[in-house]
Formats: C-alpha cells, structure tokens, sequence
C-alpha cells in the first residue's frame, strides 16, 4: 500500500505490533494527542495485553501480530517489539505494504538492517527509527549555537546515560532478545554524537562489562573520533544512579545540557553556556519530541517529507564497531 492510499493530509491508520512499556508511557499517549496520526489497532500474543491498551488508547485489540498484518484498514505499523525481533516483524510489516516506525534500533547490526531498508527502498516504502530526542528543539537550538560558534571551535562531546537497576526477569538481560545496554541505552550517546558531529565516525576503543548471569552487556563506554578530529566520550549502563546529558566542549567555552533524552512535554529546558569566567543558562521553550516525531513520520508516509535513512545505517555500523573494539579490548 502506497502513500496515496491513506490520501495526502488524512491521518495515518496506524497498527501496534507489541504492548511495550514505552508504547504505554510515551508513544501512545502522543498518539493520541497528534492529529497527523490515529491508532487503529493493539496486537499482542495476549489478548488481555492487547484489550488493556485498547481500552485506554482505543482501537481495536488483536490477539496476535500476524493478524494485524493482515487488517485492510492500516496505513503503518509501529514495532516496539525487543530487538531481536524487529527483523522478523519489520520485514513482514513491509511484505505486507505497511510503512513502519520503529523502536531504536532498527535491529541487531548493520546487515539486517540494510537488507530492511533496501526492501523498503524497493516497495517504496517509509522505515523511521524511534530516536524521538532529534526532534525536539533543544538539540537542534544548542546546535545552532555551536555553529554560530558561542563556544569557539568544538573539540570534544562526553555524553552518558545510564539507568537503574533492571528487574531479574526483563528482556533487557535476555541475549536472544536482543538485550544489553549497548543497545538500550547505549545507542544513544552514539547517535547524539552523529547528530552534532556528522557522519564517518570511527571508534578508538570500547569497553562492554557483561553480567555474570546473564552474559549480556551491562555497562560500557566508547571513544569516537570525528573526521574533522573532534571526539566523543560516550558512557552507558544499567545499575547506575539515572543520568542523561551531554557537554560540548570548544575553545573558548562549553554548552551542556541535562535531561537530554527524556525531557517531558512541560519541562522548560535549560542551556547551560560557560565562556570563560561568566556562565548563562539560557531558557527554552518547552517541546514534545514524540508528536514531532509522529508528524514527521506522517509526512514519510505521505510522501511530503521522505525520512532521511542514512543515519540508521551509520548507527548500525558504529555499534558493530563498538562491539568489535570491546571484544578486542577483552581479548587482550
């Protein structure tokens, strides 16, 4: 099914493979607030999964992912099924001419996730990661900045975000879903780095600390180096006290900002701008990055604005070299 079957403006019939918790917190109640968009249907494996979202979002409850594929009255899908599986789904999602919006990343490395996004390219079809932090308007102001070049030259980005403990039984300690903080978290301060530094990152050296249980990944870090020879500093884990921001550090000053990955839709950001002996916080307007998302999606699938697929690849390239890096590390 092509963009010109929803019809250019009308809100996109959108599908749900997978009651996840971010699908719960974050993503459906935007959903629900953004006219570009409207939910259609649930599916889980568990019908009771599936009647809960239903009965707060609305749309219909399908027991079963396969199932919803085959709806007639869906334009996309949204897939925040684990990691592991997004292959599968994703793929089958395009077999069944559904544009698709995707939790990050899109899989588990850089060839599965060519091989989706050339069958997208083939059937003319949107493939959109979930990377809501690009859209929101801190990000895009503190960058502005650095061009206009309020901190002199840029020479170095240090990023972390790392989270509580995870419970025992999530799917995050599971290796055959997917799991592991480098894919978690850890694709964020590697995709930040993309969006201020470009692309051609090359990766100086990792560490990934695996947990003795379950042998996933579950804290590392990562040195990246800019063709222009900047550098990023990127930290992440689970079992850390919660914290995500990052600093830009140039010549003559630095710009750092908190919260930078789940700031809520009321939060008034703040840029803290350092020059010198003298510090300013300067004041933002406040943003909701998931309906700026869903309304960029939107505009993919109807064709008005094609989403940019490049940086999916390059992330999927850079965490295969994170991980050979660690494992070169480890071997030494």
């Amino acid at each position: 099914m092509s963009s010109t079957r929803e019809g250019r403006g009308a809100p996109v019939r959108l599908g749900v493979l997978g009651c996840a918790d971010i699908a719960w917190r974050r993503v459906l109640p935007a959903v629900a607030t953004t006219p570009s968009v409207r939910l259609v249907a649930v599916a889980s494996r568990d019908a009771a999964k599936a009647e809960r979202f239903a009965d707060r979002f609305g749309g219909a409850a399908v027991t079963g992912y396969e199932n919803l594929l085959a709806r007639e009255d869906l334009d996309a899908v949204y897939v925040p099924l684990p990691v592991a599986l997004r292959h599968e789904w994703v793929g089958r999602a395009l077999a069944a001419g559904l544009h698709v919006l995707s939790e990050k990343p899109l899989t588990t490395g850089s060839g599965p996730s060519a091989e989706l996004l050339a069958e997208a390219e083939r059937r003319d079809l949107t493939v959109m990661e979930n990377f809501a932090f690009r859209y929101h308007r801190q990000h895009h102001e503190l960058r502005r900045l650095v061009a206009e070049g309020a901190i002199g030259h840029p020479r170095a980005l240090m990023c972390e975000f790392g989270v509580p403990r995870r419970a025992p039984g999530d799917i995050r300690h599971d290796p055959a879903l997917g799991g592991g903080a480098l894919l978690d978290v850890g694709v964020y301060p590697l995709a930040l780095a993309q969006f201020l530094w470009g692309g051609g990152l090359r990766v100086g050296g990792a560490v990934l600390e695996r947990g003795e249980e379950t042998g996933v990944d579950v804290r590392g870090g990562a040195l990246l180096s800019a063709p222009d020879g900047g550098t990023a500093q990127a930290g992440f884990g689970f079992g850390l006290h919660y914290r995500n921001e990052y600093t830009v550090w140039g010549e003559s000053g630095t710009l750092r900002l908190d919260r930078a990955f789940t700031p809520p839709e009321t939060l008034r950001p703040t840029l803290e701008l350092r020059t010198g002996s003298t510090a300013e916080d300067l004041p933002l307007e406040p943003d909701h990055q998931f309906r700026n998302l869903l309304d960029a999606f939107a505009d993919g699938v109807r064709g008005t604005a094609p989403v940019d697929t490049s940086p999916v690849l390059e992330l999927a390239g850079l965490v295969d070299r994170v991980r050979r890096s660690a494992a070169e590390a480890a071997a030494v």
